[in-house]
């Protein structure tokens, strides 16, 4: 082996002597790895920020430009015509030719090129054809104006850069892998980017954001302009059919339906989501139906859907391009305002050469009337020589060429003795001054768009739009996304027991007692009989202590799940009643629920969901001179605080038993919901509209475009349609009142109902195709003006004013109404609702809380009383009054 061991020491050169493994590389394989790096970067994985091509396209358009005829090539040809140009195999000439075909935007295809919903690749290239867009004639190519270099092996010319006058790389996206970086640039909107370069151009502030074939809804927030460390989340459209059938109607960028059934299929086996079966009916349209078991939920399997499979994904864009001959990050913003620019710069080059050979056919043509006109050919009669002929005509030239804009070179004479005899025996002169003013014309013309470079740029932009737009509106809705917890939508299909006395819980202790179903993400809560509390994640078997009294699934920030508990403090303390919520605890973390005294112990203890609060009767044991040996003690009266707090005391004496008297109602206040019309959630966060304040079982009416409408529980998981017109409080004693167009009969009609079932899905308009929902309210007394459409020959009628409440009296559901007019109607306004006051409903009397009188003079009484203005709870003992 050769080693460079100048510089070593004796230690060193002992080792190398010893193991002789080391070796120094150097001469040419120095340089290897730098120079392919280099290669696969700039030929052939990052595009190019001038036209936005990487090699392999750009050579691929090139080949199509020179085979354009107006007809389709088979590709197959194409591809073999590159391989002139591109010194790699045809297949990866193929693969790209395909993957530009199927952005539809520079070429017109024909045959089948592949399907990207579906993921189905593109019939071999000698089946399929095609040939140059119309837009890519227009935008890619300027032949004089492009800079040409040899082909890799010297035989052609090909272009350095094509002058593409249209930010194409940011239209089309791109993506690659070279050695030691990446690109990932995501696709914008065709308008979007005309809009913004358009923005630019006028000096005003841009935004843009990806828009994808595949649709989809994406959440735009931590874009980042496209720059490294950016993120966007795109989720599928998923909708409710019926109660058991999903429709997926739109999917993931990155994605196909079938790695996106794949990833269905997968979370089903896995037991996070429970579906029947799938039936993927997509064509032209993206169409995967979701049937799903009886009893599951659809709104929770949506959610699913978006927290375990491919229904949401997220993608990471990297703005890589390359920039005079090196890689370079820059932001989406950026490149577009460097394309734009690069496409004022080639307008105003493609100008300079127009405005050129606008000069020199105005400056022949003058040249060629003067010739003619002045008859000159004739001073060449009598000349012998080539040189004479130049001479003569350039003297008679002479007199008549002051107002040229140059000089009159030889090549101009050369050109003027080609003209034929038969072309000045028909010179028109009336015709030649024509041309010439024409010529001066459009010369003025582009001299004037020289001049204006940017208005010029604006308009050339504006047509691009206008021709070519049309179609290529935005696909993927952009929408901020909430954020699923995964806890609240897996299915638990898997059973959770316990061992109570041994202290063992898990989901393998089949012989012991079941207590709920749970999944393998779930965590657990878990009581102990002495007073302690644990939370842990599922397994199959853990020892969390002995003498359980109380095991649940855990939710994560659950405030309305309240633990009730009365506790001995530590062996023959006094006991005490609290009541607590467990929101953000410490994973597998021990917590003491008591003082921490040994001895301490459980005396009572129950979860209440939904902060329900019972009345306990307390059984004192028979000691000395106790005389009062039981009461009863209401939960309701002791506030709620946190699980640390030491509770309110009930008794110094030993307590024989507590026994349940009578169970108790919510002691939480209404729920107040919002509706975040961004997002299309519940929340109780005060985000969107305020609904109002809920209590157990209060629900939302929901009314749909489509004449549909349904109660429900207000649960914040809920997914609304995008037809929704009405979402509100629902009181089951308001009336709806509707004015819809009536298909069957032509005609309008008026009904008024109340809901009679509140778990249906009901119709309360007729299902004739031609039935038109036209106004609704849920006013109590609601007034309606209906404005007529003007008839060719008639006078239009005047406005008339409905007050509903007098024009039809309450019917059922499915009542037909009465007509209200067969003319037709312009609008219909909703005016000044009459006022109307619901009666109150009958408050249930105050529950009197009644102090329990001590049996012993060395217990005084002891009274748990609410302050409502303060928010706590206080415990009057000896005439000491203390805040816990």
């Amino acid at each position: 082996m050769i080693t460079e061991d100048n510089d070593l020491n004796n230690e060193e050169q002992h080792q190398l002597d010893s193991h002789d493994t080391i070796t120094k590389v150097t001469g040419m394989y120095k340089d290897w790895f730098l120079d392919y790096a280099s290669y696969v970067i700039l030929e052939r994985a990052v595009p190019a920020i001038e036209d936005g091509f990487k090699p392999v396209q750009r050579r691929i358009m090139h080949s199509l430009k020179e085979l354009d005829d107006g007809r389709y090539n088979k590709v197959a040809n194409v591809v073999g015509h590159t391989m002139q140009y591109h010194p790699h195999g045809d297949a990866s000439i193929a693969d790209a030719m395909v993957q530009i075909g199927q952005k539809d935007l520079l070429i017109d295809t024909q045959g089948n090129w592949g399907n990207i919903l579906t993921g189905d690749g593109a019939a071999a290239s000698r089946y399929i054809e095609a040939r140059l867009s119309k837009f890519a004639l227009d935008v890619v190519y300027s032949p004089k104006i492009t800079d040409w270099q040899l082909s890799y092996d010297g035989r052609k010319k090909e272009p350095v850069n094509l002058p593409v006058k249209f930010p194409l790389l940011l239209a089309q996206g791109a993506e690659g892998i070279a050695v030691g970086l990446s690109t990932k640039i995501l696709p914008h909107n065709f308008n979007e980017l005309i809009e913004a370069s358009i923005k630019h151009l006028k000096g005003k502030k841009f935004e843009i954001y990806p828009d994808f074939p595949t649709a989809g809804i994406m959440d735009v927030t931590n874009y980042n302009d496209g720059e490294r460390g950016g993120k966007i989340r795109i989720r599928a459209k998923i909708a409710q059919m019926d109660k058991n059938t999903l429709v997926i109607s739109e999917i993931p960028f990155s994605t196909n339906t079938s790695s996106l059934i794949d990833s269905i299929l997968k979370a089903n086996e896995k037991g996070k989501i429970k579906i029947k079966k799938i039936e993927d009916n997509t064509a032209a349209e993206v169409e995967i139906l979701v049937h799903l078991p009886s009893g599951i939920s659809p709104d929770k399997t949506i959610d699913a859907l978006y927290a375990f499979t491919a229904c949401e994904t997220s993608i990471s864009p990297l703005g890589c391009i390359i920039e005079d001959n090196r890689p370079n990050f820059i932001g989406v913003s950026e490149m577009l305002r460097r394309s734009t620019e690069n496409t004022v710069e080639l307008l105003r080059k493609e100008l300079e050469v127009q405005l050129q050979e606008l000069e020199e056919q105005w400056h022949f043509s003058s040249l060629e009337r003067i010739f003619i006109e002045n008859r000159i050919y004739r001073d060449i009669e009598e000349e012998e020589t080539w040189e004479g002929v130049i001479s003569a005509i350039d003297k008679g030239l002479q007199p008549h060429i002051k107002h040229l804009k140059r000089a009159v070179t030889e090549e101009d004479i050369v050109r003027l003795t080609e003209i034929r005899i038969k072309r000045i025996s028909k010179f028109d002169i009336d015709k030649a001054q024509q041309l010439i003013d024409s010529l001066e014309e459009r010369i003025a013309e582009v001299t004037h768009n020289l001049n204006h470079i940017i208005e010029f740029a604006i308009a050339y932009f504006t047509r691009l739009k206008q021709e070519y737009g049309k179609g290529r509106e935005r696909q993927t809705e952009i929408r901020l996304f909430d954020d699923i917890e995964a806890t609240k939508v897996v299915i638990r299909n898997t059973k959770l027991y316990v061992n109570r006395a041994e202290g063992f819980i898990g989901t393998s202790l089949k012989k012991d007692e079941y207590v709920d179903d749970c999944s393998d993400i779930d965590d657990i809560i878990v009581f102990t009989k002495d007073g302690k509390m644990i939370i842990t994640k599922v397994s199959d078997k853990t020892y969390v202590g002995k003498d359980i009294i109380h095991i649940a699934v855990f939710k994560k920030n659950d405030k309305r799940t309240i633990y009730n508990m009365i506790y001995k403090d530590g062996k023959g303390g006094a006991a005490y009643i609290k009541r607590f919520h467990v929101t953000g605890i410490t994973r597998d973390k021990e917590y003491d629920l008591t003082q921490e005294k040994a001895g301490s112990e459980v005396l009572y203890f129950t979860a209440n969901p939904n902060g329900e609060a019972e009345v306990v009767t307390v059984n004192l044991r028979q000691v000395g001179s106790i005389k009062k040996l039981k009461w009863d003690l209401d939960f309701a009266d002791v506030l709620i605080k946190g699980r640390n707090s030491k509770g309110n005391l009930v008794t110094k004496y030993t307590v024989k038993r507590i026994e349940l008297k009578e169970r108790g109602v919510s002691t939480l206040k209404p729920r107040k919901i919002w509706f975040d019309d961004t997002v299309q959630r519940l929340n109780v966060d005060g985000r969107g509209e305020l609904l109002g304040e809920f209590k157990g079982d209060d629900r939302l009416l929901i009314i749909r475009q489509n004449g549909s409408l349904k109660t429900i529980l207000p649960d914040l998981s809920t997914h609304f349609d995008s037809d929704m017109i009405v979402l509100e409080k629902w009181h089951p004693k308001k009336p709806i009142s509707v004015i819809y167009y009536e298909g069957e009969k032509e005609r309008y009609f008026v009904k008024r109902f109340v809901i009679e079932n509140e778990n249906k899905d009901e119709i309360f308009i007729s299902e004739h195709p031609k039935t038109q929902l036209e106004w609704i309210s849920t006013d109590w007394r609601p007034v309606a003006e209906i404005e007529f459409t003007k008839v060719k020959g008639k006078e239009v009628k005047p406005n008339q004013e409905i007050n509903l409440e007098e024009f039809i009296a309450i019917k059922g559901i499915k009542a037909l109404g009465n007509q209200l007019t067969a003319d037709k109607l312009k609008s219909i306004n909703t005016l000044t609702s009459l006022a109307f006051e619901e009666p109150e409903p009958i408050a249930p009397e105050e529950i009197e809380v009644v102090e329990e009188e001590s049996v012993d003079e060395n217990e005084k009484p002891v009274t748990v009383t609410l302050n409502p203005d303060e928010g706590e709870t206080k415990t009057e003992d000896d005439g000491q009054i203390t805040l816990f």
